[in-house]
């Protein structure tokens, strides 16, 4: 019996020996294993140390870029409205439209700095501006990876961590809720999926974000308590929604407009340009010629294309050992980027028969004056032509049913409302002339907004009546005579400023008080005979009942 018992002491101590050692070189294995992973972890953290330590200068345009509202170059309508939407104690929810390149990210940054220091704004002084590009806002149908509106990580995917192996869902936030308190900035928003962009509605609605997760149950009392929250309640995303585009207001969801305030940035002026252009000049302290900016301004359509011509205009002239910018370099920028001039009209003080300056607006908040010419000349009755050239004739409006959509042009059928007026109110016999009308400058012109220029048009050159060519209109015309409302007037106006012109004539109906501050006449007309009245004079037609009559001594 003792023999036993010793026999049994004996391979106990045994197995306590060879359970000791498998322990022992298991934590040996676990702390060589530490050390391992300590050491690779030095190793990538000295090289990640490395890599931080080596930087290139700072780019020009990070340099430029403003910070204060006195760095912001033009825009002043627009960061005005911008300014009225987030300073008050209720800030709205806005969609800044503009081309690329004209402010409207700098715009953003430099509003929400201002409104935290406003008495009466909501915002903290810690409100956060989260920026993401919704064209790369992207996210996974099964719910993994959701950058804007945040995910979950259920336990089934890789590297769940601890909570994942006790079968716990873990939410993830998004731009939605990092920005909650603050302002989420969705640049290109025109571009967001579709999908986003509903999701993105509801959490403006609600002011929070709610996940799901087919893991998650409200009875498993191994999930922990702020999981369950998150679920029930959601994810904070009370933030104020700045999106930025270059579309137009018709490519954005209606839904999303209506809960926005618009802003609109306009394209910058040369004078504006011209400044940007100084200030990138002199962050990197380079000499010039006095002809470079005036290069810049006639080729650079926005901020960033002024700072980009600048930047390569400097490495040009070190590369070739010069030292500074002459005209010929910058020329040489613009040739090889295939910058090309900007459309700069300038109208003359002239009298001209057979011409006038129309004025349209092309992408958001953009005005142009457009030369309009025509030449009218005698024929046998009944001989007389039309013959148009430069707009459009005929535009795809959609489709449906398999089929391609398509209707005469807005521009010609306001040309025919113009003949028709000519015609029997102001009694011209236009069978007895063959005309010709051109829309210089190649680019495909359509909308109603031409029609009273169109009559002042034809009417000088039927009449042989010069116009002054420092003249502009803008108005669509009803085959009655009747001047109707047009949009983009202030743009319009904004574009005559810039080209000289010293009287406007626009609908009655567009008229603002504020356009009386405007450095030329803007004058307002409800028919085309008060336009004809004060472009030649009297012209023996007057109004009744709504249209245009012959007088009594006509």
């Amino acid at each position: 019996m003792n023999a036993f018992v010793q026999f049994l002491v004996i391979l106990s101590m045994v197995f306590s020996i060879i359970v000791g050692v498998y322990f022992w070189n298991l934590l040996k294995a676990q702390q060589g294993s530490k050390t391992a992973v300590e050491k690779e972890s030095q190793k990538e953290m000295d090289k990640l140390l490395h890599l931080r330590s080596i930087s290139l200068s700072e780019p020009l345009s990070e340099k430029t870029r403003p910070t204060h509202f006195k760095d912001l170059v033009g825009q002043e309508d627009g960061l005005r409205a911008l300014r009225a939407a987030l300073f008050g104690p209720h800030p709205q929810h806005v969609i800044v439209y503009g081309p690329p390149g004209v402010g409207k990210t700098a715009a953003a940054r430099v509003v929400l700095e201002e409104a935290k220091r406003s008495k009466a704004t909501p915002f903290l002084p810690e409100a956060a501006f989260i920026e993401i590009d919704a064209t790369t806002a992207r996210f996974d149908d099964r719910g993994i990876a959701d950058p804007l509106m945040g995910s979950v990580h259920d336990p089934i995917y890789q590297g769940a961590g601890p909570l994942g192996v006790a079968g716990v869902p873990q939410p993830k936030p998004g731009a939605v809720t990092k920005a909650h308190g603050g302002i989420l900035f969705l640049d290109e928003i025109g571009e967001l999926h579709p999908i986003q962009m509903n999701r993105l509605l509801k959490v403006l609605e609600d002011r929070r974000v709610f996940l799901e997760s087919a893991y998650y149950s409200s009875d498993n009392k191994s999930i922990p308590e702020h999981i369950h929250d998150i679920f029930k309640n959601g994810l904070p995303a009370d933030f104020r929604l700045i999106g930025a585009t270059t579309r137009s207001p018709e490519e954005i969801p209606p839904a999303l407009r209506s809960r926005c305030n618009e802003i609109f940035f306009r394209a910058l002026t040369e004078d504006e340009i011209s400044k940007i252009a100084l200030n990138a000049l002199t962050k990197i302290g380079a000499k010039y010629d006095d002809r470079v900016i005036d290069v810049i301004t006639q080729h650079a359509y926005s901020g960033r294309d002024a700072v980009n011509m600048v930047q390569i205009a400097e490495g040009l002239v070190l590369s070739e050992g010069k030292d500074s910018i002459s005209q010929e370099d910058v020329e040489w920028v613009v040739n090889s980027g295939h910058y090309l001039p900007r459309p700069l009209t300038r109208v003359s003080s002239d009298k001209i028969v057979g011409a006038v300056n129309g004025l349209a607006v092309y992408g958001p908040h953009l005005g142009s004056v457009m030369d309009i010419e025509a030449r009218a000349f005698p024929v046998a009755k009944g001989e007389g032509k039309l013959v148009v050239t430069g707009i459009v004739e005929e535009e795809e409006i959609g489709q449906a049913y398999g089929q391609r959509l398509k209707r005469k042009s807005m521009a010609r059928s306001s040309l025919e409302n113009v003949l028709t007026v000519l015609g029997s109110v102001l009694e011209l016999e236009l069978s007895c002339y063959h005309i010709h009308i051109n829309f210089p400058g190649g680019s495909p012109v359509d909308g109603p907004s031409a029609g009273l220029a169109l009559v002042a048009l034809l009417y000088s050159a039927i009449k042989n009546e010069p116009i002054p060519n420092d003249l502009a209109f803008t108005g669509e015309v009803s085959v009655r005579g009747m001047v109707r409302p047009v949009g983009g007037v202030t743009s319009k106006i904004d574009a005559a400023v810039r080209a000289g012109v010293k009287k406007v004539f626009i609908p009655k109906a567009n008229y603002q008080s504020y356009f009386a501050s405007y450095p030329l006449d803007v004058i307002s007309v409800t028919n085309v005979e008060e336009m004809l009245d004060e472009v030649f004079g009297k012209t023996n037609y007057l109004v009744a009942s709504g249209s245009l009559v012959t007088s009594a001594n006509g």
